[in-house]
């Protein structure tokens, strides 16, 4: 019999990464996630962040959430991928329903100079960028599939999808990525 060893989402023991021209395309598989529900009349939850409204992502010392849908958010927990983290989110947040999320999603964090990085994201989600500043989230169509985009920084963004499509959102990424590169 043989030992079991853990597996990113694209397959292979270690994370996938890419630079391809000013752009690093990297595979996040240290990200926990859980999602966060509000049952109706609960007290709204303290988390250790004020929690986002629609379009919104916000960051703290140890987690980040952005808004899902009314009373609903996804909560990242940086660094914390094997851990569980919904237990954790359940303790700051009694009365809330909590669902681990980690190994449901794959996270794509996409880094570089801001005008490749707009360049690249306008060719893969219909977004408008002009109205997408630092601290926004939303979901959207890829492709054939649907995924969270977040705006981390005026420099970096993510792509969080199903975790069965990792290899599609990655091919879909890298391919926007060399178009774009052989254009310069």
């Amino acid at each position: 019999m043989t030992d079991l060893q853990p597996i990113c989402a694209l397959g292979q023991s270690a994370p996938h990464a890419r630079r391809i021209g000013a752009l690093l395309l990297s595979e996040n598989t240290a990200l926990g996630l859980a999602s966060l529900a509000m049952r109706r009349g609960a007290e709204p939850p303290q988390i250790g962040l004020p929690l986002p409204g629609p379009g919104g992502w916000v960051d703290g010392a140890d987690c980040a959430a952005f808004w899902t849908g009314p009373d609903q958010w996804m909560v990242e927990f940086p660094g914390r991928a094997a851990e569980d983290v919904a237990t954790a989110l359940t303790a700051r947040a009694p009365g809330c329903s909590v669902s681990e999320q980690t190994d449901g999603f794959v996270a794509f964090e996409i880094e570089g100079d801001t005008f490749p990085l707009l360049a690249l994201i306008s060719r893969l989600v219909n977004i408008d960028l002009g109205r997408f500043p630092p601290g926004s989230a939303t979901r959207t169509g890829f492709h054939h599939m649907s995924v969270f985009v977040i705006r981390r920084a005026e420099d970096r963004m993510a792509i969080l999808g199903m975790r069965s499509a990792a290899a599609s959102i990655w091919h879909g990424l890298t391919e926007a990525a060399e178009r774009l590169e052989a254009l310069t």
